[in-house]
Formats: structure tokens, C-alpha cells, sequence
């Protein structure tokens, strides 16, 4: 009996100690858990659990430019849509549900913008919705413009809504206005968007003005950096983001963008090279989830399933995409055949493997572009509700708690907490 006793015990131990990694958050298994299934109901339950438990910073959400689409205002009549609506990819509800803690509210800039003068108009616009937003809501949402303040606002529970500006059009030509955002709590600048600006080229124009950086714009990256401000170096092109490697005195982020590898050609995600050098720099890739920044064959199926629903839509109900009464069924169509035109979560950690195998696991973080990339978000990835879908694929793939946590957050606050310090200690 005891050699019984002692080999079903040291049999236990073996099996604890082999699962441990992936389990370690529950030191007991349920009572007759054998199967795979039982396992994955587990890893479930500690990816919703590490949701909660750990900061999740969100490089790229877009929901000031979509309120403003919708025509928001500060008044009784909207206040209540960033808390809950059926709307859009972000409220504070479904960011509570998935548990984001600290997303960055995008000051979308068009490049249009850019030739009418109004980009600093806007800026202060959008900057101005959000602070109100945190203003109303001050039990739900608080100011993200440090580290610090991000971790007292989790401790309390509430959702900071930190700020990056996309496009650094409303710098305009004076070196005063990257104090001026900041003091206004930007803390990033996406250099450019879609177009050249006066800072530098973009990877989505094929009009290089600079061949890189401008000279103003190696002076707004220098001024970033004395004031505390992250580089971002999503959106620019190549020989911008080398240049900007070799100026910056701090290490950047790029905050929503994916890895060239899986969709060759697209300049607007990173290559292998990029990544080994933002990884040298102590940098760091925030993961897009748009379905085209992720799968390049499945960018040219969807263009081809597109095609079939025109011809589909006109034979059957003689109609075209463009038509009210179609898009319901074009909706219904999509629901049915998703892998047809969305990517899924294990594309987006496709990604993360690779950043990971590139660079290290001290250089990837979450860049979703939610509000961002329409009807692109892929399956299982829909809303701010599905981190911990990510999650549990990175804990079935083997990802420790430890990695999990500096995906979650721990990259990006890092090259923050850089920034800041950088800036306190700079002495022009």
C-alpha cells in the first residue's frame, strides 16, 4: 500500500510540475480532469482572469474620430455613448468586459487637413472630446498622461484614456506646438499619415519630398524627446523610420502596425530588418488587427469574394454594393462565410511570434486600430470585449505569465517611462 501511496504521489507531482507554467495562476486541477477539452476550458479561465489581473495597454483606438463622424457633443443627449452603445468597437463597458485599461485615444489627423490649415484646429477639437469625456465621466475614465497615473487610475478601477496624436501636421512649422500638444497630454505623435507632411514621407505616398525626414522634422523629433513625447513610427516610410532610429535619444513604438513577412510589398507594416533594429533600440511593435495588415492572401481572396457578391447582388436582387438595402445582405453573407474575408486571433499572434522570434518577447505589445480599419477586425478580435480571446491563444501557444504581462503592458510602459525620464532629466 505505501509503494502504491508513493507512486500515485510521484506520479502527481511529475504532471503538476509539467503543467505548471501554463497553469500557474491555479495550483489544482479539478477533481478527474483528463481531457483536452478540460485543459482548454482551464486556459480559458486564466486568459479572463489575467485580463483582469494585469494592465492591458492598447496602442491605437479611433473612437474620438468615430464620435466625431457621428457628430458627438458634450451634452446630455450623447454624454452616455462612450459608456455603451451598439455602436463601434469601443465603450466603456465592452472595454471594461475585455479588460482594457488603458487604451490610446487616436487624434486622427487627415492629410487633408494638411493643405486647408485646419490640422491644429482639429487637433484641439478631438483633445477637447476627450478631456470632456473624462470630465463627465470621472467614476469610469481618468487622465493617462504617465505611467504613474495610469497605475493609480487601475488600482481605483478606472479606464485612462491616454492621447496619441496620428499625424504630425498640427505641429505646423513651429517648434513651439510639439510643447504646446503635449501640455495638452499628447504622449505620442504618429509623424505622418497618409501623405508627406512637413515632417517626413509616408509609407502609403509614393511622393518622397524628404527621402526620409525633413530638417524640421529631425528637429520635432529631437523636441520630443526633451519633452517627454514617444516617437511613432507607424505610417512613415522606410528610410524614415532608419533615420529616425539613428536621431532618437529614446526608443519608440510603432503603435499600430503588423509585420510585412505575412503580407509582402506592404510598406505600412514592418520588416524583418525594422523589427531587428526597434528591437536593438529597445523599441516597440504594437500589433494591428486589421484583417489587410495581417494576411496578404487573404486580402486578395477578399477582393475576389467581393467581386461574387456584385455579381451575386445584381442577378438576385438587382442591386449594388452601394445600395441601403444591400448592405444587410452583404452583413448576412460575410456572417456566413467569415473566413472568406476576415483574418482570426491566430493570425494576430502569428504576428506576435514572429515579432517575438525577431526581436524578443521585450518588443511586441496590442496596436488594434480598433474604430479604425471598418469591417476588417478578424474573428474573435470584433471589439475591445476580446483581449482575453488573445490571451488564452498566447497561453496555449506556451506564452508564461511573465511574457503575457509585458505584451499586455509592460513593453509599452517601459519605453513610456523612458520618454519621461528622458525629458526629466534633459537640461538644454
Amino acid at each position: 500500500m505505501k509503494n502504491y501511496v508513493y507512486f500515485l504521489t510521484l506520479s502527481l507531482f511529475v504532471f503538476s510540475a509539467c503543467t505548471k507554467k501554463i497553469v500557474e495562476t491555479f495550483p489544482t486541477e479539478p477533481e478527474g480532469m483528463k481531457s483536452a477539452e478540460s485543459l482548454d476550458v482551464l486556459l480559458q479561465e486564466q486568459a479572463n482572469q489575467l485580463s483582469k489581473e494585469f494592465i492591458i495597454t492598447d496602442g491605437h483606438i479611433d473612437l474620438p474620430y468615430r464620435l466625431k463622424v457621428q457628430n458627438f457633443k458634450l451634452t446630455k443627449e450623447f454624454i452616455g455613448i462612450p459608456l455603451e452603445t451598439e455602436k463601434g468597437d469601443f465603450d466603456h463597458k465592452r472595454a471594461k468586459e475585455g479588460g482594457l485599461d488603458a487604451p490610446f485615444m487616436s487624434i486622427y489627423i487627415p492629410a487633408d487637413t494638411q493643405k486647408d490649415g485646419t490640422s491644429k484646429i482639429l487637433a484641439d477639437s478631438l483633445i477637447d472630446m476627450v478631456t470632456g469625456i473624462i470630465d463627465a465621466h470621472p467614476d469610469h475614465f481618468g487622465y493617462g498622461k504617465s505611467v504613474a497615473e495610469v497605475r493609480a487610475n487601475f488600482d481605483k478601477g478606472i479606464v485612462s484614456l491616454p492621447m496619441g496624436m496620428e499625424n504630425g501636421a498640427p505641429m505646423m512649422d513651429d517648434l513651439d506646438n510639439v510643447d504646446y500638444f503635449h501640455n495638452r497630454g499628447i504622449r505620442y505623435i504618429t509623424l505622418t499619415h497618409s501623405k508627406v507632411n512637413q515632417i517626413c514621407d509616408s509609407s502609403y505616398d509614393t511622393i518622397r519630398t524628404w527621402n526620409g525626414l525633413s530638417p524640421f522634422g529631425e528637429k520635432v523629433v529631437e523636441r520630443m524627446n526633451q519633452v517627454g513625447i514617444m516617437v511613432d513610427i507607424s505610417h512613415v516610410s522606410d528610410s524614415t523610420f532608419y533615420q529616425v532610429m539613428e536621431l532618437s535619444k529614446v526608443p519608440c513604438i510603432a503603435s499600430h502596425s503588423s509585420v510585412r513577412k505575412f503580407v509582402p510589398g506592404f510598406e505600412r507594416n514592418m520588416s524583418d530588418d525594422m523589427l531587428r533594429v526597434l528591437g536593438e533600440k529597445d523599441g516597440v511593435i504594437q500589433i494591428n488587427f486589421g484583417s489587410t495588415f495581417l494576411d496578404g492572401d487573404l486580402q486578395k481572396e477578399r477582393e475576389a469574394y467581393h467581386g461574387q457578391i456584385r455579381d451575386w447582388l445584381k442577378a438576385t436582387h438587382n442591386l449594388t454594393p452601394f445600395d441601403p438595402e444591400a448592405k444587410e445582405l452583404m452583413d448576412a453573407y460575410k456572417m456566413e462565410h467569415p473566413k472568406q474575408f476576415y483574418s482570426d486571433v491566430e493570425k494576430v499572434v502569428d504576428h506576435i511570434d514572429h515579432v517575438v522570434k525577431i526581436a524578443g518577447i521585450d518588443h511586441v505589445g496590442f496596436g488594434s486600430d480598433y474604430d479604425g480599419v471598418g469591417d476588417t477586425l478578424p474573428t474573435g478580435l470584433k471589439d475591445v470585449a476580446s483581449y482575453p480571446n488573445l490571451i488564452y491563444v498566447l497561453l496555449r501557444r506556451g506564452y508564461s505569465k511573465e511574457d503575457i504581462e509585458k505584451i499586455c503592458y509592460k513593453n509599452v510602459f517601459r519605453v513610456w517611462q523612458a520618454a519621461e525620464d528622458y525629458a526629466s532629466n534633459y537640461k538644454g
